[in-house]
């Protein structure tokens, strides 16, 4: 996974330092709210209804051992013991007292983490498959593109303050797990007939109250130009977007009223104009940060293992369990656990700080240190080896963190709701517990067979 350099540390460091001193002046009286708003949402923390909500960064899903007991430390030191993992790949802390947030982002920026355009009329965190890396189907590996653009978006001088929120999506399997259509701007890896990498570039989708899915403006898109088309898109939306309507200030807004071919059309010419100045993306810079992202040292492993089919065979439990929440993985001898954060009559996403700790040490030991969050609002370990699986259930199992709904009902996906959100107008969290709890027979829940149930409040 990436690693900071010293600019990356220094960035985080000297936010850290200015979002301290903002506080102390929102405090002493010297910034009302109204001043200080625009400043908070740059540092990822909202005003909902009961308190602060400090939403944490996790680029592409992707967080280490370290930072996950960072997040479990934070969850016990300032929180209320909990954090909640968000379907963009995030995770939120509902409770933070506002003179407390500097030191946690300062304890953030020890471990190479931040909360920065997590929230605000900016480019957000960029999201990706979750199984990226590991899916046996998997062209390229999207965390390498998804860093490139991290790297290019962050505190953008001229994207700082968008007409809205703006959401970037990179896929690089066919089963679509990271949503691209449904995004501003979503990116397929694709290879052409000459075997040269580019993307698919799909603008316009979203959900909220006016769901729309994406249109594709470009079937292929040269690597190389990745970095010049996006800034193409980005400068037309800032140019036409709307600033007088909240509710009609998403791209996909615009290009629903201005028309897809037109929309094209601008970005084109725009792109004209700069696709062959410095706003590229070199071959060599693509390698650099590909590097961080290179396969962890497997082991030669056969494919099916006598002991593990006989663990299988032998108890029924651990068999559901392999069968519904282990996937395979494109290196023999390993598979890809998902961890379900949706326990029976749980409240979705949630996990507590001592169950942060669990995964964190099983990541360690079972999955090179390596953690991914799931859009879904699960975790996932993405190397773990088969003849480890066993041991790795026995310990979720004692954390109520084996539950094996993968895909059915009970794997419901929600929102805080009214119980947090001072925007929501229904109790989300609630209905998805009473859903839970009315089918919890994991049988019938089998039965029934993979239904996605999404809850917005």
């Amino acid at each position: 996974m990436y690693v900071y350099n010293l600019v990356d540390q220094s960035l985080v460091n000297q936010r850290v330092q200015q979002f301290r001193d903002q506080v102390r002046r929102r405090l002493s009286g010297e910034l009302n709210e109204e001043e200080f708003k625009p400043l908070r949402l740059m540092n990822g923390l909202y005003l909902q209804l009961h308190a602060y909500m400090l939403r944490v960064a996790i680029p592409y899903g992707t967080l280490s051992s370290k930072q996950m007991r960072a997040l479990a430390h934070i969850a016990v030191r300032y929180d209320k013991g909990y954090g909640h993992f968000t379907t963009r790949q995030n995770l939120q802390f509902n409770w933070p007292k506002l003179k407390e947030t500097p030191d946690i982002l300062a304890d953030l920026a020890d471990v190479q983490m931040h909360a920065f355009q997590t929230s605000g009329n900016c480019i957000r965190n960029v999201t990706a498959d979750q199984y990226a890396g590991v899916a046996v189907e998997e062209i390229a590996d999207p965390r390498i593109t998804a860093e490139v653009v991290r790297q290019w978006s962050t505190l953008h001088p001229e994207f700082s303050f968008l007409p809205r929120k703006f959401k970037i999506a990179v896929t690089g399997s066919t089963p679509d797990r990271a949503a691209v259509r449904v995004h501003d701007i979503g990116l397929i890896i694709k290879i052409n007939e000459a075997g040269e990498m580019g993307y698919e570039v799909i603008v316009g989708g979203g959900l909220g109250r006016t769901p729309i899915v994406g249109v594709t403006i470009r079937e292929f898109l040269p690597q190389q130009f990745l970095l010049s088309y996006l800034e193409s898109i980005l400068r037309i939306y800032n140019q036409i977007g709307r600033r007088d309507n909240i509710y009609k200030a998403r791209i996909k807004i615009v290009i629903h009223e201005l028309g897809a071919e037109e929309f094209a059309r601008r970005v084109e010419k725009e792109w004209k104009t700069i696709r062959d100045t410095a706003i590229d993306l070199p071959v060599d810079e693509y390698e650099r940060i590909g590097a961080f992202f290179a396969p962890p040292p497997y082991q030669s492993l056969p494919k099916n293992d006598a002991g593990f089919s006989r663990l299988k065979f032998e108890n029924q439990d651990f068999s559901h369990w392999v069968r519904g929440n282990t996937l395979p993985h494109r290196q023999s001898g390993y598979s890809i656990a998902n961890i379900s954060l949706k326990p029976i009559g749980g409240i979705p996403g949630d996990a507590s700080a001592k169950q942060m700790e669990v995964v964190a040490d099983l990541a360690e030991k079972f999955s090179f240190g390596e953690i991914r969050v799931a859009h879904e609002q699960n975790l996932v370990l993405p190397h773990v080896k088969q003849t480890d699986l066993y041991s790795v259930w026995n310990t979720l199992k004692e954390h109520d963190l084996a539950t094996p709904n993968l895909g059915l009902i009970s794997d419901i996906i929600a929102c805080p709701g009214m119980d947090y959100c001072s925007l929501a107008t229904a109790r989300s969290i609630p209905l998805a517990q009473d859903i839970s709890n009315r089918f919890s027979n994991l049988k019938r829940q089998n039965d029934i067979g993979e239904l996605s149930v999404n809850i917005s409040g």
